[in-house]
């Protein structure tokens, strides 16, 4: 099968189109065909292995993984012998980040716990788009507090994959949704629902007297003093990760922000967390969001597999909208129909 390897760390010039052996789905595996493939934050720290202590788990000096790609949408081909929800012929998407990676490539395998069935109205495209940022969208949003209506919510990043998410999901929870991201993004941020937009290069929020009951922070690049002085009396900071530093910076002080009063300027009530991103984890509860059509994958370019590197260049570059999705296309002469394989 044709896949996308990397052999070293380094800029997406690395990446190389090869044949590589098919995958064997072991006893709690399925086979899948993918169809599409979406990158993430995790893909681009994993390729150019940077910040540098992602290598202890990565690898120090070369990945342990050689085809990159976590969410990923396909058709099951084959099933272990111990597989009990899936069946040859389904359609399914899913996050493979806890498992063997993988999805840059004709066909990929991934434990039944990694994916959920893709909706019949649902391309497989925007089923690739879903996993990875629709669910830290949702979990940002929802885990550490409820959404009341008429709330006001901010999503710093909210131009990119998690944040285009976030918008939407706000909004169905009636929320009144701030967007902050750069200026290509504004019109389609309020496309998506946002009530007030923020061209981050013109103003910055922190300083604008405005403030929010929750703030969801995609690009986690300032200091969480900043946005301490964004949030509201009883306001709460959440951010889906980030740097090191900013984590251990979030980790440290964060908490001492939460439960004391001793900083100057703190109002009772405040808080700062971080959310862990939860793998497949409430899937079902995204799929109902989107069946019902309160949210919908937003997709900015679709690159051919043969293309995956020219896909990384534009990923770096920052402008993209939404999600970038990798494709891919099998001779059809060598598939064989979803009914003969039930």
């Amino acid at each position: 099968m044709k896949a996308i390897v990397y052999e070293k760390y380094g800029p997406p010039d690395v990446l190389e189109l090869k044949e590589v052996e098919k995958p064997s789905p072991k006893d709690n595996e399925v086979l899948i065909r993918v169809h599409a493939a979406s990158i993430n934050s995790w893909d681009w720290d994993m390729l150019t292995g940077r910040p540098l202590e992602y290598r202890l788990f990565f690898g120090l000096l070369k990945s342990k993984y050689r085809v990159l790609g976590c969410d990923i949408a396909g058709r099951i081909e084959a099933v272990g012998r111990n597989i009990k929800q899936f069946h040859p012929g389904d359609d399914v998407f899913g996050d493979l980040c806890e498992g063997s990676w993988g999805g840059f490539a004709e066909y990929a395998c991934a434990r039944e716990n990694e994916l959920t069935l893709k909706p019949a109205g649902m391309t497989y495209e925007e089923a690739a788009a879903t996993p990875q940022a629709g669910l830290l969208a949702l979990q940002g949003l929802c885990d550490k507090r409820e959404i009341k209506p008429g709330q006001s919510v901010l999503i710093n990043g909210a131009g990119g994959g998690v944040g285009t998410f976030a918008i939407q999901m706000a909004k169905s929870f009636s929320a009144v949704v701030t967007g902050v991201d750069s200026t290509g993004k504004l019109d389609m941020m309020s496309s998506l629902g946002a009530d007030h937009v923020i061209d981050y290069t013109q103003e910055d929020f922190t300083k604008n007297g405005s403030c929010y009951d929750l703030i969801l922070d995609v690009k986690t690049d300032r200091s969480i003093f900043d946005y301490r002085r964004a949030l509201s009396a009883n306001g709460m900071y959440v951010t889906v990760g980030g740097r090191t530093t900013r984590i251990l910076q979030l980790v440290t002080l964060g908490s001492f922000i939460s439960m004391t009063g001793s900083l100057p300027g703190r109002q009772a009530g405040k808080k700062l967390t971080l959310i862990m991103h939860k793998p497949n984890k409430d899937l079902n509860i995204l799929n109902g969001l989107i069946e019902s059509g309160k949210v919908k994958p937003v997709i900015d370019r679709c690159f051919p597999l043969s293309e995956t590197a020219e896909a990384f260049r534009y990923f770096e570059e920052g402008q993209f909208k939404g999600k970038i999705v990798i494709t891919v296309e099998h001779n059809k002469k060598n598939l064989t129909n979803a009914s003969e394989l039930r």
